[in-house]
């Protein structure tokens, strides 16, 4: 198939490519400039030049193709609503392209949006529509997509992780840089999901060769570490204290991560295994925060 992708030169979308050309696909990379066009070029993908601003580049790529794979999101956290609300527009555009076909759609989500809020880890047969999180628009746009007819498939991401990105721990460990001390909430036992960022790209290959219409797939290794454990191991290595927050004193510190800091986002991918045969191999999140370079800014290499 030819397979347009969505953030082809990020961090994830840019381990999809090889997993995607080893499976005998032709890839379609989005990409912002020429620097991002010729890193395509060079790992064997053909490169579309667009963003996420340009609904009329993303509809041509995802008409040119076979088969769509969404990962592009704007991470500026701070402006998290207004990102989430770009993101179900792209998706409202690709899938657009896709109407009265039965090429796949494959968006990405968080595993948040199976949380049934019952304190069991969140699994792919739940989606929670009331989620305050507003990443939940996104999967809200998949859904109607879904019954216009389009076959839209979901990964839905925990921390993804290498020893240069971790997810939301990246910028949890900048805020830790920059206020001199390592912070959790509480007594810091809730727990967050986490996959290494090589097996979640083998995932979506997997879902785009085996997944089904309408399903949903957790990328997680990992159903839950602890985020004192975490905050300990942050603090170790940038060399702070490591205290604890209530939560009165979260958003104060935390500002816009401190609505993230205290929840507990367990979530299961038992079922993921076990439909696509997927099984993780990287390294867990805890070897990786501890082997990563804390002289070098959170996230600063892909």
């Amino acid at each position: 198939m030819r397979v347009f992708l969505t953030g082809a030169t990020g961090f994830i979308g840019s381990r999809i490519v090889p997993e995607l050309l080893a499976a005998g696909h032709q890839v379609l990379g989005l990409a912002r400039s020429d620097a991002g066009a010729r890193s395509l070029e060079a790992a064997g993908a053909q490169a579309h030049r667009g963003d996420l601003e340009d609904l009329d580049s993303l509809r041509d790529g995802a008409a040119k193709a076979d088969a769509v794979i969404h990962t592009a999101f704007d991470h500026d956290f701070s402006h998290f609503v207004a990102n989430c609300e770009k993101d179900r527009r792209v998706i409202n555009a690709l899938g657009s392209a896709l109407k009265g076909s039965a090429r796949p759609l494959i968006i990405t989500s968080g595993t948040g949006m199976g949380d049934a809020g019952l304190g069991r880890p969140a699994t792919e047969d739940v989606f929670n529509a009331n989620n305050p999180n507003p990443r939940v628009a996104s999967e809200l746009e998949g859904n109607a997509l879904l019954a216009a007819g389009v076959d839209v498939r979901v990964v839905r991401l925990p921390q993804v992780h290498d020893t240069f990105k971790q997810g939301l721990i990246s910028p949890f460990i900048a805020i830790c840089r920059e206020k001199g001390v390592a912070a959790y909430v509480g007594e810091g036992a809730n727990r967050w999901p986490a996959a290494h960022v090589l097996d979640v790209a083998k995932l979506y290959a997997l879902v785009l060769d085996q997944g089904r219409r309408g399903d949903r797939y957790h990328a997680v290794a990992e159903e839950g570490v602890c985020a004192r454990i975490i905050t300990e191991v942050v603090g170790a290595g940038l060399g702070v204290p490591v205290v604890s927050l209530s939560p009165e004193q979260a958003p104060q510190h935390f500002g816009w991560f401190a609505m993230f800091a205290g929840m507990d986002l367990r979530a299961s991918g038992a079922w993921t295994r076990e439909q696509l045969g997927w099984e993780p191999t990287g390294p867990r999140l805890l070897d990786d925060l501890k082997r990563m370079d804390y002289s070098l800014p959170a996230g600063g290499h892909q």
